[in-house]
């Protein structure tokens, strides 16, 4: 997700694509820990979109 994405959301948007971004971040741990992980690349990319968009919230309030 980009940034300019991120900051045209508003702060409700923001809180629920957290938390889906948090349900996503567990299902890749699970699949880590299971061996049914194929892209590696994705848990990175997640625990990224989640640190941007706290950023982004925390800049909201």
């Amino acid at each position: 997700m980009a940034s300019k994405d991120i900051n045209q959301k508003s702060a409700d948007e923001l809180k629920q694509d957290l938390l889906d971004l948090r349900k996503e971040q567990f299902n890749l741990r699970m699949q880590k820990g299971s061996g049914q992980l194929t892209q590696p690349h994705q848990l990175r990319r997640v625990r990224r979109d989640i640190a941007r968009t706290k950023f982004v919230l925390g800049a909201k309030k």
